[in-house]
């Protein structure tokens, strides 16, 4: 029976039992799954995204190789290609790969050149799969954000796609992430390309639509600049409300008389961009329809 105390007003009050804790073991376990990161990386492919990456691992104390160029051989245990798609099969194929341990029987003479634990290889690519780099036990690691010319990638806060064929790999990819202060989320194969367009769309397309902008601004005598704060603005509205209720303008009102008349400013001064504005409108339908 649980115990009852009598208060000074007469009301019985009952014992307040605590719930049981989790086992320290368990919560200890389970925070280093995911933080296996290597002590030792190397990193082939002397990019914009191989320098960046480089940097921010031996910021964040990691031991770094590289960036190596091209065909290179590295000897540590993780390995992270930074080289385009179409060169990663070849760049995982110039790898050697471990042999696994020695047995009991002759561990003691010592491990043999290249024996060890498998080594793991991994790449930067957002729409490839993980089979160019078998037979390695591998992973994928793609920041989910744009590296400028010269500078710093600024990886903090950025999504980062990863993969593993093994939990092992899978939990390297997700470490080296969370080094760089990055949000890792896994992405099937066959998510990769859909996962990939998005990407695009949400950033290489964007800065595509804004050229639009601009260009049709220019025949108004508007410069670039006077857009910027109205572009702005509504990206973080998307950020912060979704598409549906960030939606502002002729569309989202239902003005036909409006949008007629701005594609017949468009056909007339930029014809060139007339079916992406079609396709744009009728896009932009969809949002207010959903």
């Amino acid at each position: 029976m649980v115990p009852a105390a009598v208060t000074t007003t007469g009301w019985t009050a009952k014992t307040i039992v605590p719930l049981p804790i989790p086992s320290r073991y368990l919560v200890r376990e389970l925070d280093r799954i995911p933080s296996q990161l290597p002590e030792r990386c190397a990193i082939v492919g002397a990019g914009r995204l191989g320098h960046a990456l480089a940097a921010a691992l031996r910021a964040a104390g990691v031991e770094v190789d590289g960036p190596l160029g091209r065909g290179a051989r590295p000897q540590a245990e993780v390995v992270l290609l930074c080289v385009p798609d179409g060169e990663i099969r070849a760049a995982a194929e110039a790898i050697p790969a471990r042999r696994p341990a020695a047995s009991d029987k002759t561990r003691d003479a010592g491990p043999a050149a290249g024996e060890g634990a498998p080594r793991l290889v991994g790449h930067c690519s957002g729409a490839t799969t993980l089979e160019p780099l078998h037979p390695h036990e591998a992973f994928s690691l793609h920041p989910l954000m744009t590296v400028p010319e010269g500078g710093a990638a600024p990886f903090e806060g950025a999504g980062c796609a990863v993969a593993g064929t093994t939990p092992r790999a899978l939990h390297v990819a997700e470490a080296i992430a969370r080094a760089l202060h990055m949000r890792p989320v896994t992405v099937a194969d066959e998510d990769r390309a859909a996962y990939h367009a998005a990407a695009s769309i949400a950033a290489n397309f964007l800065v595509t639509l804004e050229g639009a902008a601009e260009r049709l601004a220019a025949t108004a005598g508007v410069e670039r600049e006077l857009l910027v704060p109205l572009a702005r603005a509504a990206l973080e509205n998307w950020a912060a409300k979704g598409a549906g209720q960030a939606l502002t303008g002729p569309v989202a009102r239902g003005d036909e008389a409006t949008i007629a008349r701005q594609r017949a400013a468009v056909e007339a001064r930029t014809p060139d961009l007339l079916d992406a504005f079609d396709a744009l409108v009728a896009a932009s339908r969809v949002v207010v329809a959903a």
